[in-house]
This record gives C-alpha cells, sequence and structure tokens, in this order.
C-alpha cells in the first residue's frame, strides 16, 4: 500500500507553443539550458518523499517516453513504484484517446488501485516550480477533507486569466470560478489537487457516466464536489510558479533564471531539479567572444557576442554572431555575422551566416506587432534572411527571404 500515488498530466499537445511543440509533447520542451519542463515536477516528487508517479502521455509521446525512461535520473527506478508511462491503449470494449484531464485519470484507475493508496496527487507537466508536496498532502490528511487544492496568490488584475479560488478565512473552498469577469478573490488555482482517493474514484466514475461532461477536473469534477458539500480546502503556495504554456510565458521563465531580481535559485541543493543529459565536453568561449549575464552550457562553443541569453548544450555562436535576450535549445546553430535578438530557437536549428531572426522592441517599426520570434527544430534559416519579430518559422526560410 502506498500513502500517496501522483499522476502527471503530460499528454497536452501545447499548441499555444506553435512551433516548438510541433514534433514533440510539451513536457519534452527544453528549459533553462539543461532542463526540460517535466523534470520539475519529477524532481518535487522525489524531494517531497513520492515514489510512485504515473506519467499520462498522448500527444508526440516519442521523445518524452524515451527521455523519462526507466526514471533513473530522478531515482524513480523503483522495484515498487517508481515513475510509469501511461498511454492510453486498446481495451476489451474498444479504446479512447484520454478525453480530458478527468478522463485520463479515469482509464488509470486500475494503475491506481495496484498500490491501494490513501491519497492520488494530481499534477500538470507545464508548470516551473519548487514544491513541497509532503507538506500540501500533510494539511489535507489534518483537515480530513476529501480535495485540498494548491493556489497561488495573483494580481487581482490578471486573476480573471485563471481558475479562481472563493474561500473561508480558514481556508475552506465555498466556490470555483473558471476565469471569471469579476474575480471575488485573487486565489488561482496551480492546478494541483490532492485528492482521498475513495471519494475520486466515485467522482471520476460517475463523471465518465454523464454524456454532457467534458471530462475535466476544473469544469466538472471541482464543481460537482463543491455541488454536493464536499469539504475542500485550499493550499496557499508562496514561492516562484511559472505556467510556460506560452510563447510569451516560456521565454520569460528562461529569462528569469538570469534575472537577479527574481526568487527563484535552480543552483540550492537542498532542493535538486534533476534531469537526464548526455555527457558533453566543457564549453568553450573564445577568445574574441563577449558573454554578459547569460548561462552557458556544456559541449557548447562561442565565438561572438552573446547577452542576457541561455545557450544549452551543444550550441555553437560563431565569431560576429549576435544573441541577445534569446533562448537557444541545445545542438542550434548561428553562424557568422547572424543576429539573434527576443527570439526562441528549437533544437538543432541553424540560422545561417548573416540572417536576422527577431529584434529589440524599440527598435520595431509597428510596436503593436512586436513579439518573440520563433524557429522550430531541425530548421534553416537561409543566408540573408530576415525573421520579423513575432514570427513563427516551422519550415526552412530561403535565402534573403523575409518571414512576417
Amino acid at each position: 500500500m502506498k500513502d500517496t500515488v501522483a499522476m502527471l498530466l503530460a499528454g497536452g499537445q501545447g499548441s499555444r507553443l506553435y512551433a516548438l511543440t510541433q514534433n514533440i509533447a510539451k513536457p519534452a520542451v527544453p528549459y533553462g539550458g539543461k532542463y526540460r519542463i517535466i523534470d520539475f515536477p519529477l524532481s518535487n516528487c522525489i524531494n517531497s518523499g513520492i515514489d510512485t508517479v504515473g506519467v499520462l502521455t498522448q500527444y508526440q509521446p516519442l521523445e518524452l517516453n524515451e527521455y523519462i525512461g526507466d526514471g533513473r535520473p530522478w531515482d524513480l527506478d523503483r522495484l515498487s513504484g517508481g515513475v510509469h508511462i501511461l498511454s492510453p491503449y486498446q481495451k476489451q470494449s474498444g479504446s479512447d484517446w484520454y478525453l480530458g484531464t478527468a478522463n485520463a485519470i479515469f482509464q488509470n484507475i486500475s494503475f491506481i488501485e495496484r498500490y491501494s493508496p490513501k491519497n492520488v496527487l494530481i499534477l500538470s507537466g507545464d508548470h516551473i516550480y519548487k514544491m513541497d508536496y509532503s507538506e500540501m498532502i500533510a494539511a489535507h490528511n489534518k483537515a480530513g477533507t476529501a480535495c485540498t487544492i494548491a493556489v497561488l496568490e495573483v494580481p487581482k488584475e490578471e486573476a480573471s486569466r485563471f481558475g479562481i479560488m472563493n474561500t473561508y478565512p480558514d481556508g475552506t473552498i465555498y466556490e470555483f470560478e473558471e476565469k471569471p469577469k469579476e474575480p471575488k478573490s485573487n486565489l488561482a488555482s496551480m492546478g494541483i489537487y490532492v485528492f482521498d482517493w475513495e471519494k475520486l474514484r466515485r467522482y471520476l466514475t460517475e463523471d465518465n457516466a454523464n454524456p454532457a461532461s467534458s471530462k475535466d477536473f476544473g469544469h466538472d469534477v471541482i464543481p460537482a464536489m463543491l455541488a454536493n458539500g464536499e469539504k475542500m480546502l485550499s493550499f496557499r503556495f508562496d514561492g516562484y510558479w511559472k505556467d510556460v504554456g506560452t510563447i510569451d510565458s516560456l521565454w520569460e521563465a528562461n529569462m528569469d533564471m538570469i534575472d537577479p531580481n527574481v526568487p527563484f535559485d535552480l543552483w540550492d541543493l537542498d532542493w535538486k531539479i534533476y534531469s537526464r543529459n548526455s555527457a558533453l565536453p566543457p564549453h568553450y568561449i573564445s577568445a574574441g567572444a563577449t558573454v554578459q549575464n547569460s548561462i552557458i552550457c556544456e559541449g557548447s562553443e562561442v565565438y561572438g557576442n552573446v547577452d542576457f541569453s541561455i545557450i544549452s548544450p551543444g550550441v555553437t555562436v560563431s565569431d560576429r554572431a549576435d544573441v541577445r535576450d534569446s533562448i537557444l535549445m541545445p545542438g542550434c546553430v548561428i553562424e557568422a555575422g547572424a543576429s539573434v535578438q527576443y527570439s526562441i530557437i528549437a533544437e538543432k536549428a541553424v540560422i545561417k551566416a548573416g540572417a536576422k531572426v527577431g529584434e529589440r522592441p524599440e527598435n520595431c517599426e509597428n510596436k503593436g506587432s512586436w513579439g518573440v520570434a520563433v524557429v522550430a527544430g531541425g530548421t534553416v534559416v537561409g543566408k540573408g534572411a530576415e525573421v520579423k519579430p513575432k514570427a513563427m518559422v516551422y519550415s526552412d526560410v530561403k535565402d534573403g527571404e523575409v518571414v512576417w
């Protein structure tokens, strides 16, 4: 028997990351030079003493499945428990894709039942944060609630973008509002839930039998539990947390790593974030290179200028190339004289000599059209080509071509 089994929802398409997720699942997107997004909930689990994790995959799962492997980097290669990849599968009555977050858990009831847990922890695979789940689980058990939901205070003017929990002074939840136009509070749901397993199993079964349900925790299961008078508790989190489901938020989360004013310490060895990394040689910075306020990872070679950027493993920044305020994901190449500004260049993309990708906002002629430029993994931006701010490049760009 396990006290808690964690279920990590990692099957979303990540459509708002556009070119970055055309070939990989959102939780497999690189972050911060050496990590992938899924490293954070997996590391949080093992650091919190949770050693049984089901990872629910669906969209483009190959690279994510390969990355997780047997779970050894996170100390989740266990004989009893460990990490398990849970994809939709053929059943006697047919097979279904996961129809929503609640349905994904429902389809894996048999996996959870193998461990007869007291609690089930539901996690999302697209957040950057450090959190001790054991504290939340302890609060849940002490209060004897059916469900405990992690919440974060957000600016009141941004509250309408989130699912909002309205609570009594003791933290008990009395109402849930999904993206309300006029929010009553600023306590946003983080999409992290601890459920009493016996209660959750019943509500999942009832929800699955309801043809009108969208099979989602926020839209269906949580409101149903509140409507039935179940005791539900909010658990306040006051650390760094970032939903990286959009291009802008992913770029901001990476830049936060090198911003001394942001209180998010990835170098804290008391709460280490683990990852699976290939063995690469040390990075090299040539005598003629200029590097300021940036992260340069192993296996990278820098001959040009790098400023306020994340340079991932195996990246090459050639002579006279200029990289500013950007994220270069593993294995990409910036050739001589190319300029990359306010951009995300995905894995193994090549920016050829003299090409220009992105632009500083103050230099953009049309301020309303400015945004982070993105080049998809494996694509080539030709010599002298130009990729405008906010452009989304999915395929090769010809020499001299301009992409808006």
